[in-house]
């Protein structure tokens, strides 16, 4: 059986895009934050097999406890 990275694309705002990258690539192998548009504060965040709950946790806190805008982008 094959595991594929799940890939969540977020609006962010562009002064967090740096932040939001060190925070969650901070945990080694856990996820890759990637800028796919600088100009809409576009981010994707592609997440290793089984670490979904704990990318989604991460995210939740982030918004929550420090304020920082993190949307989903459909």
């Amino acid at each position: 059986m094959s595991l594929r990275m799940k890939r969540e694309i977020y609006r962010v705002k562009r002064k967090d895009i740096d932040y939001i990258r060190n925070t969650i690539e901070s945990y080694d192998g856990m996820a890759l934050v990637r800028t796919i548009d600088p100009n809409k504060a576009l981010i994707e965040v592609y997440v290793a097999p089984r670490c979904e709950r704990f990318v989604e946790e991460l995210i939740d806190s982030l918004k929550k406890d420090e304020g920082i805008e993190i949307d989903r982008y459909e």
